[in-house]
């Protein structure tokens, strides 16, 4: 099975990005988690639409390709941060729509204690409009995460690895159940 992974965050030392570094390494043997970038995507401008930009006609046919999409994402005063609304604007407008009927997995990393739980939240709304198959449980809301990756990026907390694990199995598993429903 294949999973496009895309992070929220264009920060270099991004947890976010961390944990889907951590997801490519506990994903299960017949899972393989491919990293997206949306970092050289534009920001969203309909003039230029019909000329769509390489970088996001790249994330459009990675996201087509793949078995089910993993987000990972920061939250920015509340909800998402641009520039994964902007990636998602973009590529929504991928004919046919690339979301819909994609197996969808959220999760976030952030150094407060709710771990991005309100970003999940709006991204899920997001992708309720696009038809995108957004697998409701388990959740990973990773709080307090500056303690729990080294500053290599590195996931520490065996407690989020054994559950991050375990998110991954049943994200696969979602993944093969949605496939039936979506057909």
């Amino acid at each position: 099975m294949k999973v496009i992974a895309i992070s929220g965050s264009l920060r270099r030392g991004s947890l976010n990005t961390a944990l889907l570094r951590e997801a490519q390494a506990l994903a299960p043997a017949d899972v393989q988690i491919e990293l997206g970038d949306i970092s050289d995507i534009p920001p969203f401008n309909s003039d230029i639409e019909p000329d769509m930009p390489i970088a996001v006609t790249a994330l459009v046919e990675q996201i087509r390709s793949a078995d089910a999409v993993l987000i990972a994402t920061p939250e920015y005063n509340y909800s998402i941060p641009g520039v994964l609304k902007n990636a998602i604007d973009w590529v929504s407008r991928g004919k046919p729509q690339p979301f819909a009927k994609k197996p969808i997995a959220i999760m976030g990393a952030s150094k407060g204690v709710l771990g991005t739980a309100r970003a999940q939240y709006h991204l899920r709304q997001v992708f309720v409009f696009l038809d995108g198959l957004v697998m409701n449980r388990p959740e990973v809301f990773v709080g307090g995460a500056g303690q729990k990756f080294d500053d290599n990026g590195t996931l520490k907390d065996a407690g989020t690895r054994d559950f991050l694990g375990q998110y991954l199995v049943a994200f696969r598993d979602w993944t093969q159940a949605a496939r039936h429903m979506a057909a």
